[in-house]
């Protein structure tokens, strides 16, 4: 039986940042995955990296610049003609960015001499791990020890009654990345962050795409002002977004989908030629032993942990999908390096206040800290301020004058509660915001701060001013 000081299992975005953090730090560290990728071989990254957050962004940026050329060029001087797509050299390219990173993960394994154990894990009693070989070639089952364990197995997509997935018609986010060719049209369950991103990416290639959101509201999780601005956008982009449509059934024929839902003027039947079904992520701990190990589980299936990411078991941690907090890999990442640093005595603690959130389409939408829906329920007074990008030179020579940037402030201590952009390069900018409220910032750091010009992060400065009610260009 091998030993270690500490066995991490899965190796996403929260497992493989803890390994190396955990090595780093001077621990005998092992990290098991049962990846396999679609060429039959082992593969670190875990969903993120591999079906999840890089490979859609490669799509994205893929279909902006096809959109952009074919639609907006011209108003750059740019004359194009016989603008064409070929989708399935657009998806070898996501292929090979997924490749590339996969195995610089595994080439920073070997570097911080992070031991890789290839298979599927699961907890025994005593902070023991036994390890299942997956793929071509398996051998036999081993058991590792460990004095600290990590549970790192993230998430998966979840799934609805009335649709069932066959990866070929009907399919979830990880089938929506690999179509070969942009359907005519196209159904997406679910008008959240992967919804919304997925109907972007084949909309633009040319699909008519219809998304089914159950809720009444749009995009709740965000500030209202920044969801109805988002909505417009996205619904003049040509997004059909339903609200209100709960999906009753799901149907096949030769050819299409046939989807049938209720709203509140009654029944629908449409037909599709390809289905999304994105309805949120479940956490993944199927096949963990965590029963038999006397792990404990709340009604959803989350690991159930403390502030520190410990477990009711000695020694054993998790992180990341898997425990309770919004789904995002840099919680995951950060949380990954907390408890490494805990395990070894070190003050580490995360900060689940300031946790930036990006939606990706085009404009991006992204934000941190509290929504003014959220201040008014809780009775706290603030101050807002906001500046559009319309009034941006930067964004005017770029043409992109969509959007603007919202700052939240207390009204009488001045620091900055939330942050909250929709417009170009919002994942970028909200990083200043974030940076500003680690530190306790208020609106007046960011007002006083020079930025450089002509910069989109000009926005942020004018919309700190604007708090005050000085700003310059508006």
């Amino acid at each position: 039986m091998q030993n270690f000081d500490v066995v991490v299992v899965g190796a996403g975005p929260g497992g493989y940042v803890a390994a190396i953090r955990c090595a780093q730090l001077g621990l005998s560290t092992a990290c098991v995955e049962s990846w396999i990728n679609d060429e039959g071989k082992p593969a670190l990254g875990g969903t993120c990296l591999n079906v999840g957050c890089i490979p859609s962004k490669a799509l994205l940026d893929s279909s902006h610049q096809y959109a952009h050329i074919k639609h907006e060029a011209g108003e750059h001087g740019i004359a194009v003609s016989g603008v064409s797509i070929d989708v399935n050299k657009m998806v070898a390219r996501k292929e090979k960015i997924v490749s590339t990173l996969t195995t610089g993960i595994a080439g920073l394994f070997r570097k911080n001499k992070v031991e890789w154990l290839q298979g599927h894990g699961r907890l025994l009693p005593d902070n023991q791990i036994e390890v299942t070989p997956v793929g071509e070639g398996s051998t036999e089952k081993s058991i590792v020890s460990a004095r600290h364990i990590i549970i790192a197995t993230g998430s998966v997509p979840a799934k609805i009654p009335p649709a069932s997935i066959d990866q070929d018609k009907i399919v979830d986010s990880t089938g929506a990345l690999a179509f070969n060719q942009a359907p005519r049209t196209l159904g997406v369950i679910g008008a959240g962050v992967i919804g919304l991103e997925l109907g972007s990416v084949w909309k633009r290639l040319g699909s008519e795409v219809i998304i089914l959101e159950a809720l009444d509201e749009f995009l709740p999780v965000c500030d209202r002002q920044i969801a109805h601005e988002a909505w417009k956008t996205l619904q003049k982009q040509g997004l059909d977004i339903r609200l209100g449509a709960k999906v009753t059934g799901t149907g096949t024929n030769n050819q299409q989908v046939i989807i049938t839902y209720e709203d509140k003027d009654g029944k629908h039947q449409i037909n599709v030629d390809k289905l999304i079904v994105a309805v949120g992520r479940k956490p993944n701990t199927e096949g963990l032993g965590a029963k038999e190990a006397g792990l404990a589980l709340d009604e959803r299936g989350f690991i159930l942990v403390d502030e520190h990411c410990q477990t009711n078991l000695p020694n054993v941690y998790a992180i990341g999908d898997v425990v309770r907090g919004p789904m995002l890999a840099h919680k995951a990442s950060e949380e990954g390096v907390a408890v490494a640093e805990r395990i070894t005595g070190k003050a580490s603690q995360m900060n689940y206040e300031i946790i930036p959130w990006v939606i990706y389409t085009w404009p991006e939408i992204a934000w941190v800290g509290k929504t003014e829906q959220q201040l008014k329920d809780a009775g706290i007074e603030y101050r807002s301020g906001a500046f559009p990008f319309a009034a941006s030179g930067r964004a005017r020579a770029m043409g992109e004058t969509g959007g603007m940037v919202k700052i939240l402030g207390d009204a009488a201590t001045d620091r900055i509660l939330g942050v909250h952009i929709i417009g170009p390069n919002a994942s970028e900018l909200i990083a200043e915001a974030v940076l500003a409220m680690e530190f306790d910032g208020s609106t007046e750091d960011i007002a006083r701060t020079i930025h450089a010009h002509p910069t989109l992060a000009e926005a942020m400065h004018e919309a700190a001013l604007a708090v005050d009610g000085r700003p310059i260009h508006i």
